[in-house]
């Protein structure tokens, strides 16, 4: 089992968690439709069949309903998690206070006392990055936060984060964006190398691009209606979908989706694909213990770049 410490000195954890984007969400995921809680509450369960811990949500995924399946899951299983959630910056909230509230309001959805990693989901304005970092920092203090985390924050932003705080005598422990090798901008921007240079965890949501990494769309196959999928760029990565599946074969049978996530940890991020039934986890799981050798990565890297670019092989 690979493991990944969260920031400086957080808890080692699986190096593959799992994102709770689509746990409760019935505007963009379909819950209710195409699966339904007891799905989720399989996937909870095989996860942690698998020696997966680490599970991310938000106040805003299914309106505070992923909080809540998530919290009376892990009262079910009365097993030790590790809990991720985030704060999302509306324009409206303007203290320190709405902040603190909409904290509590999470502790309480999820029927725990402490959140582990709390993180600022957005860099919105009109608050500035050390307003929201600096009320990070009192919730540490108050006890109701273990560690303070940040998402899709360029590296600008991630510096001014993590300078806040270390003002205080804290360490930023992460920063979530969205990284696969169908968009590789933490690499572009340095974000990744940032990250690795100040001992903040890039955790990788979003790892097989919602589908489009996992083999089981092509050109011909009707799309779920979601953002971002198209038919021209299904057509565009079957060729990278297809080196996936030769890189798998190579490791045993694994499948594109493992190979993909597993090159999200070779890259030194924690990806969080997302499990909406049992055997999403497990196939999720199976992307540890075994790696990547450094030639597959640079030609898997080389795909990637034709594919976004749509030049032929």
């Amino acid at each position: 089992m690979q493991l990944m410490q969260l920031g400086l000195n957080g808890p080692k954890v699986a190096a593959v968690g799992v994102g709770c984007w689509a746990w409760g969400d019935r505007l963009y995921w379909d819950y209710g439709r195409t699966y339904n809680k007891q799905d989720l509450r399989a996937a909870f369960q095989a996860s942690l069949a698998k020696g997966v811990t680490f599970f991310d949500t938000a106040e805003v995924y299914g309106l505070g309903a992923s909080e809540r399946l998530l919290g009376e899951f892990v009262a079910e299983s009365g097993t030790e998690v590790v809990i991720a959630s985030k704060f999302f910056p509306l324009p409206w909230r303007l203290s320190r206070h709405q902040l603190l509230g909409a904290l509590r309001r999470s502790l309480k959805r999820l029927g725990v006392l402490q959140i582990h990693l709390y993180q600022v989901h957005w860099p919105f304005p009109p608050i500035k990055i050390e307003t929201w970092m600096h009320t990070m920092a009192d919730a540490v203090e108050a006890g109701l936060i273990r560690q303070v985390g940040v998402s899709n924050y360029s590296p600008r932003q991630t510096e001014r984060a993590f300078e806040t705080m270390q003002s205080r005598g804290l360490h930023l422990a992460s920063n979530q964006v969205r990284y696969s090798l169908l968009d590789r901008r933490p690499e572009r921007s340095g974000l990744l190398t940032l990250c690795k240079e100040l001992g903040i965890t890039l955790i990788a949501y979003s790892p097989i691009a919602q589908g489009l990494l996992t083999g089981k769309y092509t050109p011909t196959t009707p799309l779920p209606p979601r953002r971002g999928m198209s038919a021209d760029k299904v057509r565009r990565a079957q060729p990278l979908v297809n080196e996936l599946r030769r890189v798998g074969a190579a490791h045993g049978g694994k499948t594109p989706a493992q190979v993909a996530i597993n090159w999200c940890i070779a890259k030194g991020a924690l990806p969080i694909p997302g499990a909406k039934n049992a055997q999403q986890a497990r196939e999720n799981a199976g992307a540890l213990g075994w790696d990547l050798r450094t030639d597959e990565v640079a030609r898997l890297d080389e795909f990637a770049e034709r594919s976004m670019e749509g030049r032929k092989y």
